[in-house]
Parts: structure tokens; C-alpha cells; sequence
């Protein structure tokens, strides 16, 4: 059985992982890396990626060391359901890739790009999943989480890890409201967070009334997230 004390570490070590994510993306952090590193600042979404891996692989040997005999098994006939989770897991990271520039995620094309600004702002886009929902990279997450047989020490990771993508987003979306303005506030008011209801509610209404319905305007913006 495993002790107490080794799940308060394992546990302890995921939040200083969370809060250390979260620190070195957000607004003041990175406000202050622009300032001191000037031109150099473009390595800092490199070294932010650099800085996640080197972080996390301790953590992931850990949380498979502290590995136990599963509580909840998704078996016959829920066995389908579970791979179907983890294929729309999989498909919302495909989908929402294709508005991103991979490069520029991994912190590449920011390196590459001498001539032009670091922080240069994208622009939103709100076209295909985007226009669903506003965070698919974010919910494909979620769904692979809980789509696999739990023991305490998932339970416990993906616990930590949900509540700081749930919290994670709502700080990411002032941040890009600070970026974006009015014009993200309009995306959020067409789009759902992670669930398609607006998308859901536009599409009842115009199956519903369609001699009343008016499209959408569809213009969008950055694809918004920060995977």
C-alpha cells in the first residue's frame, strides 16, 4: 500500500508544476521578460516549452512509480465508450491544430522570424472547431484525462490537472480580452467555452425558425488558447 506521504509529494509536485506553468505565461511575467530581454525574448516561448519538459519527466516517473491496482475499469460493453473519448480527444487536437502554427506552439517560428516584432499579435479565428467551441485544445485534454481506468494516484494527477486547465483557461481568457478587446468579448458571446451549447442553441433556433434566422457575422479572430 502506498504511504500517505508519497501521495502528499506526488501531489505537492504537480501543483509547483501547475503554478510554475501558470507563472511563466502570465501577463506580469512575460510583460517583464519582453522589457529585460528586448529582442532576445523571442527564445522565451522555447525556453517555456524547454522548461515544461524538463519539469514534467520527473513527474511522470513518479506518478507511474506510485502506480496502483485500478479502482475503475472502463470494461465490456463500456470498453467502446472509452475509446471513442479518447478518439474525440484526439480529433479536437487535430482540428484545432490546423489554426495553429506548430512551429510557432514549440516556439520555433518566433526564432526564425528576426525581422519581425517577438509578441506579434495573431489574429482571431472563430472558422471551423474555433466556431464551436473556444478551447478545443483544452477539452481534447480533458477528455484523454479521464478516459482511462483510474487507481488514487490518476485520480488524484488528473483531479490537479482539471482544476488548473478550468482555472488555467479563465486566466488565459483575460488575457487575451487584454490583447484582443471587444473584439474576443464578441467571440465568447457567440462561442462556448467547451461544450457546443451556443453552437447547439444556434442551430435549434435555425432549424426551428427559418424564415427569422440571421446568420451569424462569422468573423473571427486568433485562435485562442495558449495549448
Amino acid at each position: 500500500m502506498i504511504a500517505y506521504t508519497e501521495y502528499f509529494l506526488l501531489a505537492l509536485g504537480w501543483i509547483a508544476f501547475v503554478t510554475l506553468h501558470s507563472v511563466l505565461i502570465s501577463i506580469a511575467v512575460t510583460d517583464f521578460a519582453q522589457r529585460r530581454l528586448g529582442r532576445y525574448y523571442r527564445f522565451y516561448r522555447l525556453f517555456y516549452n524547454a522548461m515544461a519538459l524538463v519539469t514534467i519527466a520527473p513527474l511522470l516517473w513518479y506518478t507511474a512509480r506510485l502506480a496502483s491496482s485500478a479502482f475503475f475499469s472502463w470494461k465490456s460493453p463500456f470498453m467502446g465508450l472509452k475509446w471513442l473519448i479518447n478518439l474525440a480527444g484526439i480529433v479536437l487536437f487535430a482540428a484545432a491544430l490546423r489554426h495553429y502554427s506548430f512551429l510557432r506552439l514549440l516556439g520555433v517560428r518566433q526564432i526564425l522570424e528576426v525581422d519581425r516584432p517577438a509578441a506579434a499579435p495573431g489574429r482571431i479565428v472563430s472558422t471551423g472547431v474555433l466556431g464551436l467551441i473556444r478551447h478545443p485544445f483544452y477539452l481534447g485534454a480533458l477528455l484523454l484525462f479521464w478516459a482511462q481506468d483510474l487507481d488514487g494516484t490518476r485520480l488524484m494527477v488528473n483531479t490537479i490537472l482539471t482544476v488548473y486547465v478550468v482555472i488555467g483557461t479563465r486566466l488565459e481568457e483575460r488575457k487575451l480580452i487584454r490583447e484582443f478587446g471587444d473584439e474576443y468579448i464578441a467571440y465568447q458571446k457567440r462561442v462556448s467555452m467547451f461544450f457546443p451549447w451556443k453552437w447547439m442553441m444556434d442551430k435549434f433556433h435555425r432549424l426551428s425558425n427559418p424564415l427569422h434566422w440571421k446568420p451569424q457575422n462569422a468573423k473571427g479572430s486568433c485562435p485562442s488558447g495558449n495549448p
